[in-house]
């Protein structure tokens, strides 16, 4: 996705309404120079390495220290907190890479007032953008929305992500399913091991997302009655996610299944197959161990054809119980 790491935080500011939009980049809120109130303002702020600045934006928007500490904290879970003037609200992006089998994430932090959207994230990802594209439009419907229905874009562009990481992690499981029935080897388990971890951390994340949603489904002093039914519309979202992925882990839970139970059938044939050896050569032992012992009288000891008769006797023992058991396909 062009993820990039910036040495210093950028400060993307949007302000529109029905007529107009207005987008700045800052390096800090004082070189905004913007008089009137706009209709709605979404400020967007990428990376979180420079405490002074989040200061500055808690100042201008009167945000909560715990805010402000929860926001540099990226560890949070998905949660979302009611301050009075304003909502906050944790959620993750994930992103997958096929390649390395890697699942990346990104806290987005968001503040939602009645006309102003805050959002921070750890590093640019572009998955904002098409939300941006749409606020260009000369008649986008977000241009005739309030601040409620940027933040509910926001969340479902969040969820929406969720379906393509989950699609790349289910075509993994696939691949991995095919290279187990075909030969189960230690890569493809470490691989499974790898992949369940990947699905815990995201069901992880899905879980409390879906409380979120939920919660907010209830809120109506920051979400207009007509936003409400977009709020729902994620919140199946939601559980469409949690279902996807619980197939999936079930999916990866049956391959490791199916890999022990490989690994068992394999261990099986290998011991049957040296139970047989060893029983094709047991009569010998035998043979061996009787005419070894030290006695003056014993059969075939003073015919001087003895030795070929025993080890004639040898062969066609060990011969004939390979036949038996080669019959039985107890050698393959």
């Amino acid at each position: 996705m062009g993820e990039q790491r910036l040495d210093h935080p950028r400060i993307e500011l949007i302000e529109y309404g029905p007529d107009n939009v207005r987008e700045a980049r800052l390096d800090t809120l004082a070189a905004d120079r913007g008089t009137a109130p706009p209709p709605v303002t979404w400020l967007n702020v990428h990376g979180l390495h420079e405490p002074e600045l989040l200061a500055e934006i808690g100042r201008r928007f009167k945000l909560h220290p715990l805010v402000l500490e929860d926001i540099l904290n990226t560890d949070q879970r998905p949660k979302v907190e009611d301050y009075g003037d304003y909502l906050f609200l944790v959620a993750h992006f994930f992103s997958y890479d096929a390649a390395t089998m890697t699942l990346s994430s990104d806290q987005v932090s968001m503040v939602i007032g009645s006309n102003f959207v805050l959002t921070f994230q750890e590093r640019p990802t572009g998955n904002f953008n098409p939300i941006r594209e749409r606020i260009r439009q000369d008649r986008a419907q977000m241009r005739r929305q309030g601040a409620d229905y940027l933040a509910y874009c926001l969340l479902d562009t969040i969820v929406d992500r969720y379906f393509a990481v989950l699609e790349a992690i289910g075509e993994r499981a696939e691949e991995l399913e095919e290279l187990l029935l075909d030969k189960a080897g230690r890569h493809v388990l470490e691989n499974l091991h790898h992949l369940k971890r990947e699905a815990l951390a995201l069901r992880r994340a899905v879980w409390p997302l879906r409380e979120v949603i939920n919660a907010l489904t209830r809120e109506h002093v920051f979400f207009k009655p007509e936003t409400q039914p977009y709020l729902r519309d994620i919140y199946d979202h939601t559980v469409h996610v949690i279902e996807s992925l619980e197939a999936i882990r079930d999916l990866i839970a049956g391959l490791l299944d199916i890999y022990l139970s490989t690994v068992s059938n394999r261990v099986n044939q290998e011991v049957r197959v040296l139970t047989v050896i060893a029983l094709i050569f047991l009569p010998s032992t035998l043979l061996a161990g009787i005419f070894g012992m030290n006695f003056k009288s014993m059969p075939l000891i003073d015919n001087p054809s003895g030795f070929v008769v025993v080890i004639g006797l040898m062969l066609g023992v060990a011969t004939t119980l390979g036949i038996i058991f080669w019959r039985r396909k107890w050698l393959g």
